[in-house]
């Protein structure tokens, strides 16, 4: 009965891994993507914006 032992840990992480999976995937897309797009987005032109502006003082 070692055996089972261990292998029910293993077995555990890898159903909930399966179900994190699940879930990432269905909730990918839906009613918030394009406002969640749009944060993203603007975070990455306020993070170049700096770092074009950080380039312009050092040059």
């Amino acid at each position: 009965m070692d055996y089972v032992s261990a292998l029910v840990p293993p077995v555990v992480m890898a159903v909930f891994f399966i179900g994190v999976i699940r879930v990432i995937v269905k909730t990918q897309g839906g009613a918030n993507k394009a406002k969640e797009d749009a944060a993203v987005d603007a975070a990455i032109a306020r993070a170049e914006g700096v770092r074009q502006g950080s380039a312009k003082t050092d040059g």
